[in-house]
């Protein structure tokens, strides 16, 4: 069930950070495009948890 979670939870913050290098671009608003920079990173690290831990069967 980890891994669902963590895949949804990753694929948020990727959305998240679009939107605000989109906002921060669109505003000339540098900390809001390296903050949703961050973010991005972040979610696809949840991301790429979630699948290691679909491939160990949650063991994790």
């Amino acid at each position: 069930m980890g891994e669902f979670i963590d895949k949804a939870k990753g694929a948020a913050n990727e959305a998240i950070g679009k939107a605000k290098v989109s906002v921060g671009e669109h505003t000339d608003t540098p900390k809001l495009v390296v903050d949703g920079a961050e973010q991005q990173i972040k979610g696809a690290a949840q991301k790429a948890a979630g699948a290691v831990k679909g491939a160990m069967g949650d063991k994790l």
